[in-house]
């Protein structure tokens, strides 16, 4: 794989989801990755969704390789964020990927690519493009599309459109 933004040879991916959707949409691409020869795939769940994302991991048969497991009771969005960000922050220094794939809209997509961000490691947005034209209008869902998509290098849109 070749990221066209600087010419560097992708060797090493991590692949971020921590919801069912995400996972039900992520499955492809990882079992892709898995059989491509020269392409490294690690695997990074958050959790935001545990009961729902173990059953999709299980049907597909995806074999996580780290797991933030940051759902906790009585935490609110600030708390998800910043779990996600740190625990991110730690897994993407000992990997040093050379890209990290998001998904969609969720926190987990949001804070994983602001890490990926902040340690200059390019990200790729997966379901990218997709607006509502109301930033608070599904919240925080909008923002997080579109602030992933303004540091995001690879954009991968649902439609040509």
């Amino acid at each position: 794989m070749k990221n066209t933004t600087d010419k560097k040879t992708i060797k090493k991916a991590v692949l971020v989801f921590g919801t069912r959707p995400e996972a039900i949409k992520m499955a492809p691409l990882v079992k892709a990755i898995e059989r491509s020869q020269g392409l490294h795939c690690e695997v990074v769940v958050t959790g935001q969704h545990r009961h729902m994302l173990d059953q999709v991991l299980n049907l597909f048969d995806i074999q996580v390789d780290y797991d933030l497991d940051i759902m906790q009771d009585h935490q609110d969005l600030f708390d998800v964020t910043a779990n996600i960000i740190l625990g991110m922050r730690d897994v993407l220094k000992q990997l040093a990927p050379d890209v990290v794939l998001v998904h969609g809209d969720t926190s987990t997509c949001f804070a994983a690519g602001l890490a990926a961000f902040y340690l200059h490691i390019p990200i790729a947005h997966v379901e990218a493009g997709l607006r509502s034209g109301n930033i608070h209008a599904p919240f925080p869902e909008e923002a997080n599309r579109a602030l992933v998509g303004r540091l995001a290098s690879l954009h991968f849109a649902p439609t040509e459109k």
